[in-house]
């Protein structure tokens, strides 16, 4: 019983912990709790391109799993929502009593991330990767506390995050029974994912602890192919087994052998034990379509025909021979063919626009990617980075695998460790039940990108090290090392040298990340930044239609100091292409905050322009009257007088 208070004691702690953290990151998103959410809201055409993308998440759900809970909808005021990975409402069944859907905001389109609409379900579940329930006042924004939201995330069979389920309620059903309700729904989801996928061709393996409950949908799945290899599993078979189930036999989990699997009846339960201790129900279910094979035993890895030890030493010359001629006649007339480029990921090509510094350092770094040699890039915050590296890892051979992006500075201090190493279940307070695999071992056979390695903590910086130079991974609680391929790229906005004369780095780790250094250029400083902004504009407009970018338009940006590199013009051009609504981009579109970078430059130019004749009107006359000559066109106002926006603002007042 006090065992049961202790559990209890510390789930409530632990969401407590998350509702802090996310009250945190909030405040870091510059919210306040009087903000309004914003919803960031998909144009129709997008939002129908979303809800194709997901056509099979959405049917499973509606379809599938849906009917099984048809009380809910038909007892409660609540709505279903399902979004995804990035919080866009795809679809809501079910009607609330909570106003209106310009009231509530759960819309299709809508976008309900944390930095938008601050602490809720459907964000915070996906920030943290399960599930939460968020009370009324649990909110950070006071609009979004007049309801309940318990949300829990949907995974696909590669154990990606794809999307989240929600149930939205304004506080009259019991929330328990709603939290877990949710999460009932999701593992549904889930496990039909399962066998949408795998059911034509692959065994499955149904198991629980009763046997009444092995249709039920917090069975443990396990997806095996004709040789008993686990192909694919739920996340409820890794909990309830505590185990990486991955590529293992079967018989290394159950006391079973695939030939007794593939004859057993598919409508008797039997009962086995799992690792030799755990006794559990388990039921099979063949596939669909059954495909006769006929055994071939010259299929096995130790077959050697007799012809093939008698011409074993002749054959290798003469395959030797025909492949190098080929190799030869060939090499001349057929070309590499390019890698497939995600549309999110710019080509090489494209990094550069005319600045020959630019189109050095690309080339540099393309040829080091094949080598085994880390880059060290060095560059100011929101210069591009992190694109550089997504565009070097897709025109690599390491393209095929994983890039792991780790931002060093936005990891708390005290989690850097387990996250990029790893953990082994129950190896600290807090710790999934199942461990963690680590980022560094995602990247395996991948690309390593370590932005703002500078950050990194002293204690975490040795353990990096020990990887870069052995090249295996020992995860925390784990005495077992695990060996890792990665190539490893790392970025920081400090200098390092002045950081290890500081006692804040490792030389000795300097020394190991800093293979090819490169000197990413800020957007001020490059030459081909009228191209480039012209290049960035024709980009976005690619994703939604926008205006065109006029000649001045284009002048007026390249003058700009721009203290945010490319992340701020972005910003800039987004902002100002909404407001222009698909008319000629003009200045009085831009944010005001661009004017306000600019006023270091004209401050100046302005003292001159009125200091030249004494005669002239005088400027706290002049822009009062000018503004109304405009009729408040405060653009206007400031290119007549030869002032920035900023100083018609001041003396409009």
């Amino acid at each position: 019983m006090q065992d049961e208070k202790e559990k209890q004691q510390d789930v409530k702690q632990n969401h407590k912990d998350r509702i802090q953290d996310s009250w945190y990151r909030c405040e870091q998103f510059g919210l306040d709790h009087a903000s309004r959410p914003d919803f960031a809201t998909l144009q129709k055409g997008i939002l129908n391109d979303l809800v194709d993308q997901h056509r099979s998440l959405l049917e499973t759900t509606e379809n599938e799993v849906l009917p099984y809970y048809e009380n809910i909808l038909s007892n409660s005021a609540c709505m279903i929502v399902l979004a995804d990975r990035q919080g866009h409402v795809l679809n809501t069944w079910g009607q609330p009593r909570f106003g209106s859907a310009e009231e509530h905001g759960l819309i299709g389109g809508n976008q309900w991330s944390e930095m938008g609409a601050g602490t809720n379900a459907i964000g915070t579940a996906l920030i943290t990767g399960e599930a939460i329930q968020v009370g009324r006042d649990e909110h950070f924004l006071r609009a979004n506390r007049f309801m309940v939201g318990s949300a829990s995330p949907i995974y696909n069979t590669k154990n990606d995050l794809v999307g989240v389920l929600d149930i939205s309620s304004d506080a009259y059903l019991p929330q328990d029974h709603t939290f877990g309700m949710v999460k009932l729904m999701s593992l549904s989801v889930e496990n039909r994912l399962i066998f949408s996928a795998f059911q034509q061709e692959h065994f499955i393996l149904s198991f629980n602890t009763n046997v009444v409950s092995l249709d039920s949908h917090w069975s443990g799945i396990l997806v095996l192919d004709e040789n008993g290899i686990i192909v694919s599993a739920n996340r409820r078979a890794e909990v309830v087994l505590a185990r990486d189930l991955a590529l293992l036999n079967i018989n290394q989990v159950f006391d079973i052998e695939m030939r007794e699997i593939k004859h057993h009846p598919s409508s008797l339960p039997m009962k086995l034990l799992a690792m030799g201790r755990y006794q559990f129900y388990v039921k099979v279910i063949p596939p669909v379509q059954q495909i006769m094979r006929v055994p071939d035993f010259r299929q096995r890895a130790d077959y050697v025909s007799p012809s093939q030890l008698e011409t074993h030493v002749e054959n290798i010359v003469t395959v030797a021979d025909k492949v190098s001629n080929s190799v030869e006649k060939s090499t001349s007339s057929i070309k590499t063919p390019s890698p497939v480029v995600p549309d999110n990921v710019i080509p090489l090509a494209e990094l550069q626009h005319g600045d020959e510094s630019v189109e050095r350092l690309v080339r540099q770094a393309h040829k080091i990617m094949e080598k085994d040699i880390p880059i060290l890039i060095h560059g100011e915050t929101g210069a591009g980075k992190e694109i550089f590296v997504r565009s070097l890892h897709y025109h690599s051979s390491r393209s095929k695998e994983m890039l792991v992006a780790v931002n060093c500075a936005a990891i708390p201090a005290e989690l850097v460790e387990s996250e990029l190493f790893g953990y082994e279940k129950g190896a600290f307070t807090g710790a999934q039940n199942k461990g963690s695999i680590g980022l560094i071992r995602r990247a395996h056979r991948g690309t390593l990108f370590l932005d703002e390695i500078g950050e990194m903590p002293m204690a975490v910086q040795s353990r990096l090290l020990r990887v870069l130079q052995e090249r295996v991974v020992t995860p925390l609680g784990s005495t077992e090392v695990y060996p890792v391929d990665i190539k490893l790229i790392s970025a920081t906005n400090r200098t390092l040298k002045t950081e290890i004369k500081e006692g804040r780095f490792r030389q000795d780790l300097y020394y190991r990340i800093s293979g090819l250094n490169i000197e990413l250029p800020a957007l001020r400083e490059r030459k081909d930044k009228a191209e480039l902004i012209k290049y960035l504009h024709n980009r976005l407009r690619k994703e939604e239609p926008g205006p065109d970018l006029s000649e001045d338009m284009v002048d007026l940006l390249a003058k700009h100091p721009w203290p945010g590199n490319m992340r701020q013009l972005a910003h800039v051009l987004k902002v100002g292409m909404a407001m222009a609504d698909e008319e000629i981009l003009e200045d009085w579109h831009l944010p005001d905050d661009f004017f306000e970078d600019l006023d270091v430059i004209h401050h100046s130019d302005e003292m001159q322009i009125h200091q030249v004749d004494n005669s002239e009107e005088p400027i706290e006359k002049l822009i009062p009257r000018l503004l109304i000559e405009y009729k408040g066109n405060v653009s206007k106002t400031a290119k007549k007088a030869g002032v920035s926006r900023n100083t018609v603002y001041k003396y409009a007042k």
